[in-house]
């Protein structure tokens, strides 16, 4: 049996809990939901906060507190934080944020830093310096060719080589489908990329299956679907991550998590 890394995004920048109650952005709730998504078998969070009226925010004492809570609720847990701006921040904001925090592993997409170059090659600097585990958002053809061409100019470090496909869209709404894999792949295959990818609509699953069978790490959550396959709604992240796990099982994978927990002697 094969294992797999499997990352949870419970939030993303655009969801409310008046789209989902079961959405979690209070710090409390997201440290909750990652402790039962742990439990559930995923070894890795992707972070989004929010600020007082529950939107999008790169506020680095926010990230702060809410990283502080996740390490307390889920020891060993990785955190990535998102630099997303959602159409609300510029790439000097991305850049003050990841400056502040210089965190472990953040997400960052190419296509927003290509809005200004001068200030993106220094935040993707400060990273360098850092550590920080860069992971390149990339939604598509032109994704991958700004990468390239940041690639050849060096903006972006040559070793930072950690990437994202996103299959599907949240806006205007396009359903992923498995299928949308294979021109990624295609179109990267001479980058020696360490991919990984995250998939929009009620395929979710279906995609994150295919992605773990071609070699890839994989993030799920109700930043990208709050639905199982059928159109039913999963109550919460932990449902999603189970549902997912079971799926994994039945065609011979199982989470890095688990493994840990078995290695440990602790029964989940």
């Amino acid at each position: 049996m094969t294992t797999y890394h499997l990352m949870v995004a419970p939030n993303g920048a655009r969801r409310r809990q008046a789209d989902h109650a079961g959405l979690p952005l209070r710090t409390a709730e997201i440290a909750a939901t990652a402790a039962t998504c742990q439990r559930a078998g995923a070894d890795a969070l992707h972070l989004h906060v929010r600020d007082r009226d529950g939107g999008h925010s790169l506020d680095a004492g926010r990230y702060r507190a809410a990283m502080a809570a996740v390490a307390e609720a889920a020891p060993d847990m990785a955190i990535q934080i998102t630099t997303e701006s959602a159409g609300v921040f510029d790439v000097a904001d991305q850049l003050a944020c990841l400056e502040a925090l210089r965190p472990a592993a953040a997400s960052v997409s190419i296509r927003e830093m290509a809005r200004d170059w001068r200030l993106a090659s220094r935040a993707y600097a400060v990273c360098a310096e850092a550590g920080t585990e860069v992971q390149h958002i990339l939604y598509g053809a032109d994704c991958i060719a700004e990468l390239r061409r940041a690639y050849a100019r060096g903006d972006v470090p040559a070793q930072m080589r950690s990437a994202i496909f996103v299959l599907g869209q949240y806006a205007p709404p396009r359903l992923a489908h498995p299928a949308e894999l294979r021109p990624f792949l295609a179109a990267t295959a001479d980058l020696d990329l360490d991919w990984g990818l995250c998939a929009f609509g009620q395929e979710e699953h279906a995609c994150l299956l295919a992605g773990l069978e071609a070699g890839g790490r994989l993030r799920i959550g109700f930043e990208n679907n709050t639905q199982a396959a059928d159109g039913s709604e999963y109550p919460d992240n932990a449902a999603s991550v189970a549902a997912f796990v079971a799926l994994a099982r039945a065609a011979g994978h199982r989470p890095h998590m688990m493994s840990v927990i078995s290695d440990q002697g602790t029964q989940l």
